[in-house]
């Protein structure tokens, strides 16, 4: 777990052990920050967990009220829905959103928001079955990706 760990800094008031976020990239006012290299090294549209902090210092910030802390995190799985045909420990897949029906169950974990279209990612898991059937027929697993 340490190798995968990235040091960041995130506003003093979310700094907490187990607090999960995805990263929205860097504002106007990060352009001229002389702590936008540590700040903006995370992946754009990947959700993270912070799993350690650091020493407490509070740094200023325009973005935050209360300044931003140093702290430890580490980029989530992402849990997706893939045909199952596909679905296999170790693939190199190609995203693909397959579903649009905003009313169905199924929706957040067929189109999750980390992932785009074609984005390149490998299957780590196999989880297992989705809860209901699919209501297009497809044949689905759920499962965990991470980005190539």
């Amino acid at each position: 777990m340490d190798v995968n760990k990235i040091i960041t800094l995130c506003g003093k008031d979310w700094a907490k052990v187990g607090t999960e976020f995805i990263f929205l990239g860097g504002k106007q006012e990060c352009e001229n920050c002389r702590l936008k290299n540590i700040c903006l090294r995370l992946r754009e549209g990947a959700k993270y967990k912070i799993v350690g902090l650091r020493n407490g210092d509070v740094h200023e910030c325009p973005l935050h009220d209360e300044g931003v802390v140093a702290v430890e995190v580490v980029e989530l799985p992402i849990m997706a829905l893939i045909d199952s045909k596909i679905a296999v420990e170790g693939a190199k897949i190609r995203f693909e959103k397959r579903c649009d029906n905003l009313n169905c169950e199924l929706y957040n974990l067929c189109n999750p928001l980390e992932l785009k279209d074609g984005d390149s990612v490998v299957v780590k898991a196999i989880v297992g079955s989705p809860p209901i059937p699919c209501p297009k027929g497809y044949s689905l697993k759920i499962v965990e990706l991470e980005r190539e």
